[in-house]
């Protein structure tokens, strides 16, 4: 599926409705470029979770986990992985065969990692469409 939004609003509000459809264990990987609008889209989805609590980008911890959602929401950022290993030492498993919802942003430099089957959100720019322009697509991987 694509999707095409023209503001962060619109952004966050697809992340919302996105949300509703999420089951424990699912496991979604989210690509693009820097300044893209990953965290926008994953703030919306921690509120379609209901989760109230500031969503911000795991950059330096790798991990944040949000337990006061209707579900464990597990939110990644791998931006700054050296290696592997690194994953590893995090206990990535228990988090993407674990009872919530993970959500991994730059998961295109750890695909070798990732279960059989995920979903694939990625976020493109299109300046010729404006500044806020975001195209999103959405797509099953290994199902």
């Amino acid at each position: 599926m694509i999707y095409e939004t023209y503001s962060a609003k619109e952004t966050q509000q697809l992340g919302r409705k996105f949300a509703e459809q999420i089951k424990p264990g699912n496991v979604c990987a989210l690509v693009g470029d820097l300044g893209v609008g990953k965290t926008v889209f994953t703030q919306g989805i921690a509120q379609g979770l209901g989760i109230r609590e500031p969503i911000c980008s795991p950059t330096f911890t790798i991990v944040q986990v949000y337990e006061e959602g209707r579900m464990p929401f597990y939110h990644f950022d791998v931006y700054r992985i050296g290696d592997l290993e690194e994953m590893e030492e995090i206990g990535y498993e228990d988090y993407f065969y674990g009872e919530g919802f993970t959500m991994i942003e730059w998961a295109d430099l750890i695909l070798e990692m990732m279960p059989e089957q995920y979903q694939k959100i990625t976020i493109e720019k299109n300046l010729e469409k404006g500044f806020d322009y975001r195209r999103i697509t959405i797509e099953q991987v290994g199902y």
